[in-house]
């Protein structure tokens, strides 16, 4: 192992590392993974999947409309063609069928002669279409990842799913449990290509399919257990020399000339183009971008993607707007302890009120539930998400009597129900958080080290590059530079801000993205007319990232907070 960068070291013997849990920290070898193929079903799925390829019977893959289902079907798609087998892909409506399988789309598969239904990233508490496509003569084959919720589990051809309820006496079920949507999906198709080469049939590497996994497991927030990091890295690598056009159209010439993507390209650009059709009307224009097999068309996809994304940002602009200001209506008049955000307005655009739940979380620090009305008449439907360590989805579940659907996992989940529930959903939620202790109920700011400006340099950067993927459960480090002076700011768009900083004699450059109007962020004008009035102590709390421009390339300070001592 190189001689690694005082400052990664440091944050290693945080974590507690020991020298062999640093090397297999850092490790890329797919060989150490825990066994895929022990997962339930998936011997049972690949026979029947190999069969149907004999008969040349019509296969269809069905995934949810997010990010992770959406790679998922690109995945099983391109697997599919590799073995020079089609396919159909269909993706639902969040406007008109909504999450998950439906009997409609069972009629349809039927219609359509699909003999197999592959379902990604969804399914595993669709009991009443498994039963209506086992009705029908359809052989219905589960892949999810969510919760196994259900008094029973659906009665489908198959179940693979490393959360369903008997996969926790599985050796590797620590593992195997956060695996995303995508990752199933892979497994499937290693499946298959290892039962088909047992068969004496020559089949071709699906190594490259990892690019799909590492865009699905960073964007759905998936945990980042030693098989993600591993999976997730040579996902990454492999993206800079993608050979898929689809892919190719979220980089410049610029970022596929780097040694590799990074995973917040990923968090922040390519995840919320993918995921924007689907908020906002039907996702079919981004799985044709990531199914694409000509540059073209996929820069015309792209380009439907960045305009529908662009809409996307001023609807939840908005709407977040708008629940913020509802928050703070009711701080105002609220005595007790902020437990949990819960708004709700009629005309709210379902699309985007995950999102907003999210943003929620980060300004107040507490879990969130956005509220709007359905297409149902007093139906209203919600996406939650937690805060801290919380396992929203267990908290919800208590409450399922008040739901009409619900599901997800333990950082998201969504849920609808009578309006008439509201007021007593609300008051019960309260309730139960006031059993819970703050710091488990609760986003605490937080940072791993102490450093000082002079150990920021080009080496430092090459070493945190080793820490990638950077996500859940392995977050970009966040450290904090004490006796810092503001030198200067620039606002830009009048809502980021460009900071001029310096410690002693080491000038730093810094930015924060939609800084002002930041809940209790303290103004740059306040920070510098403050710290020359009374010659008080400033703390800058950053990540480390690079600023690109005209070819060149700049440390710069990635501000999350100021705060004077």
């Amino acid at each position: 192992m190189q001689q690694l960068h005082p400052v990664v070291l440091r944050l290693f013997q945080k974590k507690g590392f020991t020298h062999s849990m640093i090397e297999d920290f850092l490790s890329w070898d797919l060989k150490t993974i825990p066994d895929m193929g022990s997962l339930k079903d998936l011997g049972k799925a690949s026979a029947r999947i190999i069969e149907a390829i004999d008969k040349e019977e019509k296969i269809g893959i069905y995934g949810d409309y997010d990010v992770d289902g959406t790679t998922s079907c690109a995945l099983l798609y391109h697997f599919f063609h590799m073995l020079g087998v089609n396919v159909s892909t269909v993706q639902p409506s969040r406007f008109v069928e909504g999450y998950g399988l439906h009997l409609s789309s069972i009629d349809e598969a039927v219609a359509n002669n699909l003999k197999i239904l592959i379902t990604v990233d969804c399914g595993i508490t669709n009991n009443e279409a498994a039963d209506y496509a086992r009705e029908k003569g359809l052989d219905l084959i589960i892949t999810d990842h969510h919760k196994d919720a259900r008094e029973t589990m659906p009665n489908a051809f198959a179940v693979i799913n490393p959360n369903r309820r008997d996969e926790i006496d599985n050796p590797h079920f620590d593992q195997l449990k956060t695996m995303a949507g995508v990752t199933v999906a892979f497994a499937l198709a290693v499946q298959i290509r290892n039962d088909l080469i047992k068969m004496n049939q020559k089949i071709p590497s699906i190594y490259s399919l990892l690019q799909f996994v590492a865009i699905g497991t960073i964007c759905d927030l998936a945990h980042l257990s030693p098989l993600n990091l591993k999976l997730v890295r040579h996902g990454l690598k492999l993206l800079k020399d993608t050979e898929y056009p689809g892919l190719r159209a979220f980089f410049t010439s610029e970022e596929l000339k780097a040694k590799s993507i990074p995973s917040e390209k990923l968090a922040f650009h390519v995840g919320p183009l993918i995921n924007s059709k689907g908020r906002l009307e039907h996702p079919e224009a981004s799985l044709q971008l990531l199914i694409s097999d000509n540059a073209e068309k996929a820069r015309e996809y792209y380009d439907l993607l960045v305009s529908c994304n662009a809409e996307r940002k001023f609807i939840q602009s908005e709407v977040y707007n708008e629940a913020r200001e509802q928050v703070v209506r009711e701080l105002k008049h609220h005595d007790g302890e902020h437990l949990i955000t819960i708004v709700y307005q009629p005309h709210w655009h379902e699309g985007v009120i995950g999102i907003v739940a999210s943003k929620l979380v980060e300004a107040f620090k507490v879990p969130a539930i956005v509220f709007t009305d359905s297409e149902h008449e007093g139906i209203i439907k919600a996406s939650c998400r937690s805060a801290g360590d919380l396992d929203i989805f267990s908290l919800l579940k208590k409450e399922s009597e008040l739901f009409i659907k619900f599901g997800g996992h333990k950082a998201a989940a969504g849920l609808s129900m009578p309006k008439e529930n509201l007021r007593a959903f609300i008051d019960n939620m309260n309730a139960s958080l006031k059993n819970i202790p703050a710091i488990t109920r609760t986003r605490i700011d937080f940072y791993d080290l102490d450093i000082d400006a002079t150990e920021i340099n080009p080496q430092l950067m090459r070493d945190l590059d080793l820490l990638e993927p950077f996500g859940m459960g392995n977050e970009k480090p966040k450290f904090r530079i004490k006796g810092v002076k503001l030198d200067s700011f620039d606002l830009m768009k009048d809502v980021h801000v460009r900071w001029s900083l310096s410690k002693e004699k080491v000038k730093l450059k810094g930015i924060s993205f939609n800084y002002i109007g930041k809940h209790e962020a303290i103004t740059p004008s306040e920070v510098y007319s403050t710290q020359n009035l009374k010659q008080e102590d400033l703390s800058v709390y950053f990540t480390l990232g690079l600023n690109r421009f005209n070819g060149n390339e700049s440390i710069q300070l990635m501000v999350d907070k100021l705060e004077f001592s």
